[in-house]
């Protein structure tokens, strides 16, 4: 407030989330909240695109003030960082090269598959993901790996994915946004079984800033009572994802 600047860590690459244009600006929907909430706290927005690795570490030292990334409060999170607001859920899905013989999630078992490192997704094939936030539906392990191959982004490693059928990876499990964006982009893939989990997806602080909490807190609850959530989620989803968990 200070410094009538909020700075907020997010990612370059990961549509319809965020995504850096060639002129540096950044849009999607991350973006659009993230911007709502530095005009409602009465500041300038400025971007960081911050590795994934080094924002879910907290101790940011004042490198960025807020992670509007689409981060999934896990207990394991919460031990370096404070999670004032859920904004938005999302369902996460496998997805495989359009040539695949893969049709179901059983036909995963024993597959090479891709994700972010140090995400949820890793966690759910390691079997070790913890989600410890108000509306998370319950969710069963269904698929195990023979082998998890991890990249920066999602979108690295669904670039693998279309270069063919086990050519680099049988599968990718990310977020069903950004394999659909990957989809309508060209990407030569389709989705395979239901969602495996619902994320509950929160703004994140560093640890112990209880007054800057609250008022994320509040300005949230107001953006998705006044139809602002909803609105941005349609726009970047075509559905709205910013009430409903399952």
């Amino acid at each position: 407030m200070a410094n009538k600047k909020l700075v907020v860590a997010t990612d370059a690459e990961y549509p319809p989330q965020s995504l850096q244009q060639p002129d540096g600006t950044f849009v999607g929907f991350d973006i659009d909240v993230a911007t709502e909430l530095a005009k409602r706290l009465g500041v300038e927005v400025a971007f960081v695109s911050a590795p994934w690795e080094s924002v879910t570490a907290g101790g940011w030292e004042g490198k960025w003030d807020v992670s509007v990334g689409s981060m999934t409060p896990t207990a394991k999170r919460a031990a370096v960082l404070d999670f004032p607001a859920i904004y938005y859920y999302t369902p996460a899905a496998f997805a495989v090269h359009r040539d695949s013989d893969i049709n179901s999630l059983s036909d995963l078992n024993g597959k090479v598959v891709g994700v972010c490192a140090t995400c949820t997704y890793e966690d759910y094939l390691n079997r070790s993901l913890d989600i410890d936030a108000e509306g998370a539906p319950a969710f069963e392990y269904q698929v195990t790996a023979s082998e998890i191959r991890t990249y920066d982004t999602d979108f690295r490693a669904l670039d693998d994915l279309r270069l063919g059928d086990g050519v680099e990876l049988d599968a990718v499990l990310s977020a069903l946004p950004t394999v659909t964006e990957a989809i309508g982009s060209g990407y030569p893939l389709r989705v395979v079984g239901d969602p495996v989990f619902y994320e509950p997806l929160s703004i994140a602080i560093d640890k112990g800033d209880v007054e800057f909490g609250q008022r994320i807190h509040e300005i949230v609850s107001d953006m998705r009572e006044d139809g602002t959530l909803t609105e941005f989620s349609e726009k970047w989803y075509g559905v709205d994802l910013a009430t409903t968990g399952s």
